[in-house]
């Protein structure tokens, strides 16, 4: 936004009409914030909150706010110059050999019984020598048996029957 002296002066009379920065953005064609910025760099004076806490309260306009007082200009300080040092001398790095890796399951896998065509749900502990799977005969199209097939495809509102009298 190029603020020409023209948009000053109808952003002034809109904010003496105690317009909204909202409606003074819509009738000048420019966002809420760009009104409060310019308002702000212009010392117009400050509004109270639209919000009312209280309904008896009274609107009270306050003053304006003093203009801004430019900083004082410090003298330049002298800068100390720093002279390159040598670098800290560097240790040497020792490299170690990780130790060896250590099998997680050392069970060997046991083969399920009847082939491919038995119940894989998993029964036990991964890892342990008791862990193994059902051997049952699986149901046609699933993986599992008739009992743990029941328990694996279970409907929403059956499952939520389960969890409520649990």
């Amino acid at each position: 936004m190029d603020w020409t002296q023209e948009a000053i002066e109808r952003l002034r009379a809109f904010w003496a009409e105690g317009l909204s920065t909202a409606e003074i953005g819509r009738r000048m064609g420019i966002s809420k914030n760009a009104v409060v910025g310019k308002a702000h760099r212009l010392n117009l004076s400050s509004r109270p909150s639209p919000i009312r806490r209280d309904p008896q309260e009274r609107r009270v306009t306050p003053s304006p706010r003093p203009a801004r007082q430019a900083p004082l200009a410090r003298p330049a300080q002298s800068v100390p110059v720093m002279r390159p040092q040598a670098p800290p001398p560097v240790a040497p790095v020792v490299l170690v050999a990780p130790p060896p890796a250590v099998a997680r399951n050392p069970a060997p896998p046991r083969p399920r019984l009847g082939g491919s065509r038995s119940c894989c749900w998993p029964i036990g502990e991964p890892g342990t020598s008791e862990f193994r799977f059902c051997e049952g005969e699986p149901m046609s199209g699933k993986p599992y048996c008739t009992e743990h097939a029941a328990i694996a495809y279970v409907k929403p509102r059956e499952k939520e029957r389960r969890e409520d009298a649990a």
